[in-house]
């Protein structure tokens, strides 16, 4: 019978089958050659490469000093310049560079120059039995010795240093991220101050809003009143409060039981940040009366209380509950009954303690 394993009746005499020879294996070669470095035959070199592995340490404790008295020493105030503030930005780059490039070219150097580089090979095992683990320890114990650690001080000291001190400009950056927020995050300019209600005021002029400056089909960027006049914070609070005001016909609308009263004669007022990661939500289809966030497309329905119908979102808009004051201002009669933006950790538990 023909062999079959390349589609030829014939044998062809290239593949191997029962009874022929044993292919021939091709032989372990083996580990070259070691081939010593100089530092292991020259003592003058191996000092000379003991000198270079501390000075490279030693660079990264002087990158270290460099990024703290950048950090600390160069006063950013509010009249700072741009010079002023590139400078430190350069001073905290080249510190940064040298702490981290100190330490790990450092190493580097001390492990191809000073440490042992004899190639060994060995079988995987398990390791199970007393013997092995206090063989295992014999081996920690002369990687230790053969790093010649004890034997070198200047690269323990200057090692010891650069670690010691590499830590210090993340402690000194965290220290930028500011107090706590705390609640912050549950709150936004809205609410009432002292009894008085504020006011919704155009973006960014600041000016009052009249319900009857609202008509069907138009939306207003809003922002609180006072708004304009912090001098500190203002973005951050802006960022919290900014709020879309439409008027539709108030057939239209569906409120939820107890929102009956969040509007006033078809005029409604939602936030503008998008709960999926805060994008501004400032497309609003007249048609549809659907707002878009720009970001990722989530698409949220005015009638149903600003309910996502399309997109990543996972949370509807809070609603800004208004009413008009005697001069037919709209004004907001509470703050938002729940947290604005995207999730965050403690978000349920804030809107639990809005609403309690």
């Amino acid at each position: 019978m023909g062999n079959h394993s390349d589609g030829s009746p014939n044998p062809s005499g290239t593949v191997a089958t029962a009874g022929q020879n044993e292919v021939e294996k091709f032989q372990d070669p083996g580990l070259p050659p070691h081939r010593l470095r100089l530092a292991d035959t020259d003592p003058k070199a191996a000092k000379r490469a003991e000198r270079q592995v501390a000075i490279l340490f030693g660079s990264s404790i002087f990158g270290t000093v460099i990024f703290l008295v950048a950090y600390f020493a160069i006063d950013l105030g509010h009249d700072s310049s741009i010079a002023t503030i590139r400078t430190q930005n350069l001073l905290l780059g080249l510190g940064t560079a040298f702490a981290m490039l100190g330490i790990g070219t450092g190493i580097v150097h001390w492990a191809k120059a000073l440490m042992p580089d004899h190639e060994v090979s060995e079988e995987r095992h398990g390791i199970r039995s007393e013997e092995d683990r206090q063989a295992a320890v014999r081996i920690v114990d002369d990687i230790v010795e053969e790093t010649g650690i004890k034997r070198r001080p200047l690269i323990r000291n200057t090692l010891l240093g650069a670690v010691a001190l590499a830590p210090l400009p993340a402690l000194a950056v965290f220290g930028d991220l500011g107090p706590r927020p705390d609640d912050k995050l549950a709150h936004t300019m809205w609410a009432p101050e002292g009894g008085k209600l504020k006011r919704l005021t155009r973006d960014p002029d600041g000016t009052p809003i009249r319900a009857s400056d609202v008509t069907i089909g138009s939306a207003f960027h809003v922002i609180p009143e006072g708004l304009n006049e912090l001098h500190e914070g203002k973005l951050n609070e802006k960022a919290k409060a900014v709020v879309l005001l439409m008027r539709l016909n108030p057939e239209s609308l569906n409120p939820s039981p107890g929102r009956e009263n969040w509007g006033y004669n078809g005029i409604v007022a939602y936030s503008k940040i998008c709960t999926h990661v805060g994008c501004p939500v400032a497309l609003y289809e007249q048609q549809t009366h659907h707002l878009l966030c720009p970001c990722h497309q989530s698409t949220f329905d005015l009638t149903q209380e600003c309910k996502v119908i399309f997109g990543p979102a996972s949370r509807p808009l809070p609603q800004l509950p208004i009413a008009i004051d005697a001069e037919g201002y709209l004004v907001a009669t509470s703050d938002f009954k729940e947290p604005v933006g995207p999730s965050y950790w403690e978000r349920d538990e804030h809107e639990r303690r809005i609403n309690s």
